[in-house]
């Protein structure tokens, strides 16, 4: 990790709302979706100074709220260095994709056994909305909120609130390896052919051949994630 990485001071935000939701949620908000949307990149710097001026917050909200990230795995505290947008190690990649294609595989399976016939046709028009989104733009952002229709049609019909919640806090902290794979030449489009497969499976009834497929789709994205880590990493060495 580059000691050069930038500081914060290009990121823009209105100041906090003191009248809606507490503060402190609000702030840790406003920055985790900012790490998510990349206006944070991976390795910059977060100066709190920076962030106080910004958020018209105090030191006190700022760092509870970095505490809070930091918990969820968004953000690293490093010596000398103080808090960065968190970049994951190749073992910590290649654990949070294994540990994806289990979850999301019984995700999907609970999903079949549970969901009714207007979540199952949501959930292929969720592929199709994400097979449009891929074709028709280069921008990562939207193509990832795409995908996240299709999970969160998932979630719905799936009927489990434990599942969840886990699968939630995962999917933010491998928001970064998933846009590295869908930035790939070619991977949106096998991606889209992956999830109609999944669907089919989920339309038929399938629970065991739909998790088997989600768990296929997710292990594919990480071979491609983790080339590119491993470049990075190397290159950085």
């Amino acid at each position: 990790m580059s000691d050069s990485a930038p500081a914060a001071s290009p990121w823009t935000r209105p100041a906090m709302d003191r009248v809606a939701a507490p503060l402190r949620q609000q702030v840790i908000q406003a920055l985790r979706t900012a790490i998510l949307n990349f206006e944070f990149r991976p390795g910059q710097r977060l100066v709190e100074r920076e962030l106080i001026e910004q958020l018209q917050v105090s030191r006190t909200t700022v760092r509870e709220a970095l505490r809070e990230l930091t918990s969820e795995g968004l953000v690293t505290v490093v010596p000398q260095r103080g808090a960065i947008v968190s970049t994951p190690s190749l073992d910590e990649a290649e654990d949070l994709y294994e540990i994806r294609a289990l979850l999301e595989s019984l995700l999907i399976e609970r999903f079949v056994q549970r969901a009714d016939d207007i979540q199952l046709a949501r959930l292929s028009e969720a592929v199709e909305h994400f097979a449009a989104s891929s074709a028709g733009t280069e921008d990562i952002r939207v193509v990832l909120d795409s995908k996240d229709q299709f999970y969160e049609v998932l979630v719905e019909g799936a009927g489990s609130p434990t599942l969840a919640g886990i699968i939630e806090g995962l999917q933010a902290r491998v928001r970064l390896l998933r846009a590295t794979s869908m930035s790939e030449p070619g991977r949106s489009g096998a991606a889209v052919a992956e999830l109609r497969e999944v669907a089919a499976a989920a339309a038929r009834r399938e629970p065991a051949e739909a998790a088997r497929l989600c768990a296929q789709h997710v292990r594919n994205a990480a071979v491609t994630a983790l080339r590119h880590l491993r470049e990075s990493q190397g290159s950085a060495a």
